[in-house]
This record gives structure tokens, C-alpha cells and sequence, in this order.
């Protein structure tokens, strides 16, 4: 005979509540047609497990229920089992007498021997919210625990099966996301503030725990989601990379109650790689938030030189855009001192126009602090182009005291000086010749007229005695 008792289950459950004690019950029916069975029950950590009627006597074919305590309370309140399994051992042996003292029984197991049984092993697991919570949080990631966990999560309801599944998302481990689910956790709860698995995921950063809600069908209300704006601020491209292909229509444009878009919270941080991803994926560099900020206004006044460099790459209106305080990107740069943004940012736009209108006195401010005298505008025009062909003879000597290059081409190849001539602004050309200047191929090849060489042969009679006066 194999055995001599049969066990009503392979497994123990104990639902560990925090604080008291627990205990299940189990039973053991004697196989023997005529013949008692005695019965020993010890267990692997007997320090804390109490079974009553450890040594018993079943008659023949009879069942006898037994009791397993967990015979302490923890002081810090979490479960003794850490990431191993307790057993029962169900030792056997026959009792032809039918009868025994607990003496006489002790003596009987104490000893080994072909007399003894060993009938049955029967597994101890505690379960419910407590011992999962503690194998999420606590426990090493061994493969024990991914088979104590199980077990534990089938002692839990919904709603704490729906508690559980963000702490797990939290501590970022997808496979105990996986089991939670699969045991019935909804990946679309939320509790009462809006607050999701799925946003505690991306709040901490876990970018596998956020494939698997995904992969688990995680549907995105706008109303509580501002996933992307999350991402961002933590400088996570690895994460907006698996948003952005998780959702399909997923709004990379999406603004948050400040009107601000992810870009914007990126410009903020000055996080360069997620403002070149977000641009990538659509991300729109020109919406201005509900004061009217763009990006490229946040990015400026916090001083981001690489953020400002790709924004300006791909922003059409940013550049000129005015908050509604009234402030460009410059203004603000300016105000924190954010001096090596001024080239970039177009002070010179300011020189520019200052030059088209002939205002000196704007000019020199701007010259002073820090314009790029020879920046120049989408067109390749300077300051210098524009000043020429309006004819501000003021603003020419101006900007070439302060080093404006006289044959600087714009995008069209023309010089100051062929714009200074094509205008008709005479005393202009002899002040740029007397620079220096020379007169490029285009302009010789479109000013080869009779008036042109008019000019040509007065400007020269002009120029020898002021080059002599130089010098």
C-alpha cells in the first residue's frame, strides 16, 4: 500500500489579515478497511504554526478535521513567509491496537524505521491584499515569488485586486502587473481623483509596467491623462517613444489646463532630446500657451541654448511672437541676462528694423548689447543691406565702426553695394567703396548701362582723394 490516509486538499490557505491571527482547516480519512492509523503532523517552521491534534488516532475508514494557526502576530505587521513555502508533513504508521497514549505515539514517530509513512506533503500559502502588497513591495524578485504570488492574489477581491494593481505599477514590476490582471484587476480603474495604474506607471517611470497596461487595454481619458506632459518633465523619451506607439491618435498637441503642451513643459526643463523627439513626432513649436508663451519663450528665459537652437530650427512665428505681456522670446532672454541666447534669439531683428527706419539711437543700444552687427535675416540681408538701401548714411558709418563686413552676399548674392546702387543712393556707394567695397559680379552684370558706367568713372574720381585722406 502507497499510503495509508488521503488528504482532502494539496493546499493550505491562510488569509493574513494585518494584526490577528488565521487559521484554515483540512482533513485526513483513513484508508484502512480494518485497521486504525496513527497520525503525526509537524510543519517547517513550527515557531510560528500550531496544528491541533498533532498526533491523533483515525479508525478505520474514517475522516478527522485538523486545524492550522498561524500562532503569532508579527510585530511589524507583515506576513512571516517571505519568499518560500511552508509544508505539512503527514507521517503514518499502523496502530493494530486502535488505541495509544500521546506518549506512546510520540515514541512511535520518534523513531525511524519501515513503520513510518510518509503519507502526504500539504502546501502552506498565506493570501489575500496583505501578503501581496508585501511580496510587490518587499520582497526579492525570485522565482518563488512569482509562484507564491499567485497564490496570494487568489485570497483578494476586485476592488483590492484593483488597489494592488497600482502598487504594482508603482514598484515596476510587469510581471506581478501581468499576474493582477489575469486574476481580474480592471486596467481602466481609477480612483477617486482620476488616478490610474497606467498614470502611476508613467509617473515613476516604469516603461515596461506601461507596455503591459497597453498591451491590457488601457483606454486614455483626456480629462486625467496628461501622459505626455509626464514623460517629459522626467526627461523620458524612452516612455514617450512607447506612448507614442502604444496610441495611434495619440495628440501630441494635447494642452493641459495652462494651455501648455508637452513641448512647452520640455522647453521648460530644457530636456534638448524630448523637444527633438515631440518635433519629430508633431509636436508644434509655434502654440502659444494661455498667456501667450510658446516654447521658445520658456526656453529663452530659462537660459536653454540647445533647446533655443532646435526650436528656432523648426518654429515658423515663434521668433516674433509677443506674449501677452508684450514680451518676445528676446525680451526675455534679455531680462534674465541669458546674453549668450541674443544672437540666436535676433537682437538683431531689432538692429534690423532699427536700421530700415534710420534709428540710430536704437542701433547703438542694441550694438551695445551684444547685436550681431552682421547677423543676418531669412533673406542673408545685415543690418548693413538694409540700412544701404534705404539710404541711412548714418546708420552705414554706424554698423562699419562697428565692424559690419562691406561685401557681405545675401541669399542672391548681392552686396551692400549693389543694393546701395541699384537704389540710387550715391553717397552711400562712396562710403562703402571707401571701405573698402567692390562691385561683385552681379552687379556688374546687371548694371552694365551707360548711366552705370557714368557712375563707376565719378565714384572713382571721387574715391582717390578720400583713400589719399585716409591714409
Amino acid at each position: 500500500m502507497d499510503r495509508l490516509v488521503k488528504t482532502d486538499v494539496q493546499e493550505l490557505h491562510l488569509q493574513f489579515i494585518k494584526g490577528k491571527k488565521c487559521s484554515s482547516t483540512f482533513k485526513l480519512t483513513n484508508l484502512m478497511h480494518t485497521m486504525s492509523v496513527a497520525i503525526s503532523l509537524t510543519t517547517t517552521n513550527p515557531s510560528i504554526f500550531s496544528i491541533s491534534k498533532p498526533l491523533s488516532i483515525i479508525p478505520p475508514l474514517a475522516t478527522s478535521s485538523y486545524t492550522l494557526s498561524f500562532s503569532q502576530t508579527c510585530s511589524n505587521n507583515i506576513p512571516p513567509q517571505a519568499a518560500r513555502m511552508d509544508t505539512i508533513m503527514v507521517r503514518t504508521s499502523m496502530l493494530p491496537t486502535g488505541k495509544a497514549h500521546q506518549d506512546d505515539l510520540r515514541r512511535l514517530f520518534s523513531k525511524p524505521g519501515r513503520h513510518i509513512f510518509k503519507d502526504a506533503m500539504i502546501s502552506i500559502f498565506f493570501v489575500g491584499p496583505h501578503v501581496v502588497e508585501y511580496l510587490i513591495s518587499y520582497s526579492p524578485k525570485t522565482l518563488e515569488v512569482t509562484l507564491l504570488l499567485p497564490k496570494a492574489i487568489s485570497g483578494c477581491d476586485e476592488y483590492q485586486l484593483n488597489y494592488l494593481l497600482k502598487q504594482a505599477a508603482k514598484m515596476g514590476n510587469p510581471l506581478f502587473v501581468s499576474s493582477l490582471i489575469d486574476a481580474g484587476a480592471d486596467v481602466n480603474s481609477r480612483d477617486s481623483e482620476g488616478q490610474s495604474a497606467m498614470s502611476i506607471g508613467v509617473e515613476f517611470g516604469n516603461v515596461k509596467v506601461v507596455q503591459v497596461l497597453i498591451e491590457s487595454g488601457f483606454v486614455m481619458n483626456r480629462k486625467f491623462d496628461w501622459f505626455l506632459h509626464v514623460a517629459t518633465a522626467m526627461d523620458c523619451v524612452e516612455m514617450l517613444e512607447v506612448l507614442c506607439l502604444g496610441y495611434d491618435d495619440i495628440d501630441v498637441n494635447s494642452v493641459d489646463s495652462k494651455g501648455q503642451t508637452a513641448l512647452h513643459v520640455a522647453s521648460i526643463h530644457g530636456h534638448v532630446e524630448v523637444v527633438r523627439f515631440l518635433i519629430s513626432v508633431g509636436s508644434d513649436p509655434d502654440i502659444a500657451d494661455t498667456k501667450g508663451w510658446t516654447p521658445l519663450h520658456f526656453s529663452a528665459q530659462e537660459g536653454h541654448l540647445k533647446v533655443v537652437k532646435v526650436l528656432l530650427d523648426h518654429s515658423i512665428f515663434s521668433k516674433n511672437t509677443v506674449t501677452k505681456e508684450g514680451k518676445t522670446a528676446y525680451a526675455l532672454a534679455a531680462e534674465r541676462g541669458h546674453d549668450h541666447l541674443y544672437d540666436m534669439l535676433h537682437l538683431e531683428d531689432l538692429l534690423h528694423r532699427a536700421a530700415r527706419v534710420g534709428d540710430v539711437h536704437s542701433m547703438k543700444s542694441c550694438l551695445a548689447e551684444g547685436g550681431n552687427v552682421n547677423a543676418k535675416d531669412q533673406n542673408g540681408w545685415t543690418p548693413l543691406h538694409r540700412a544701404v538701401f534705404k539710404g541711412h548714411i548714418e546708420c552705414v558709418k554706424l554698423l562699419i565702426l562697428h565692424g559690419a563686413v562691406v561685401d557681405t552676399v545675401d541669399d542672391e548674392g548681392h552686396t551692400p553695394f549693389y543694393l546701395a546702387t541699384e537704389a540710387g543712393h550715391s553717397q552711400v556707394s562712396l562710403h562703402l567703396i571707401s571701405h573698402g567695397a567692390k562691385a561683385n559680379m552681379k552687379s556688374l552684370e546687371r548694371k552694365n548701362s551707360r548711366d552705370w558706367n557714368c557712375f563707376k568713372n565719378h565714384a572713382s574720381s571721387v574715391v582717390k582723394p578720400l583713400t589719399q585722406e585716409r591714409y
